[in-house]
C-alpha cells in the first residue's frame, strides 16, 4: 500500500506561481510511474502531467504546457509540479497518483490540495 499526501496549495493572483508537492510513503515508489491530475467545481477529473519512474520521461496536458513542471526526488520520496504563469482556469483540486505497474492505471490517490488562482 502506498499513501500520498499532497501541499503546496493556495490562493494566488494570475500570473503567479505555486509549487505542489507530494509526498509518498508505506511500499517504496521509486519503480512507480506518478502523475497529477485536476478537479475543478462541476468538471471531471482531468490528466495534468505525469513522469515516468526513471524520471526521464514527462508528458503534459497541453493546457499547461510550457508552464508546469514536474519532477520526482526518489531520495525524499517526492514529485513535485511547479506551476507557472497560473490561469484562473487553473483553479481546481489537484491530486497526485501512483501506477503502480507503470501500465497508465493510476491506482492509489492523495486527498488532493485545493488550489485557486484569482483573476
Amino acid at each position: 500500500q502506498v499513501q500520498l499526501v499532497e501541499s503546496g496549495g493556495g490562493l494566488v493572483q494570475a500570473g503567479g506561481s505555486l509549487r505542489l508537492s507530494c509526498a509518498a510513503s508505506g511500499r517504496t515508489f521509486r519503480n512507480y510511474g506518478m502523475g497529477w491530475f485536476r478537479q475543478a467545481p462541476g468538471k471531471e477529473r482531468e490528466f495534468v502531467a505525469a513522469i515516468s519512474w526513471t524520471g526521464r520521461s514527462t508528458t503534459y496536458a497541453d493546457s499547461v504546457k510550457g508552464r508546469f513542471t514536474i519532477s520526482r526526488d526518489i531520495a525524499k520520496n517526492t514529485v513535485n509540479l511547479q506551476m507557472n504563469s497560473l490561469k484562473a482556469e487553473d483553479t481546481a483540486v489537484y491530486s497526485c497518483a501512483a501506477d503502480p505497474n507503470t501500465d497508465g492505471l493510476y491506482r492509489y490517490w492523495g486527498q488532493g490540495t485545493q488550489v485557486t488562482v484569482s483573476s
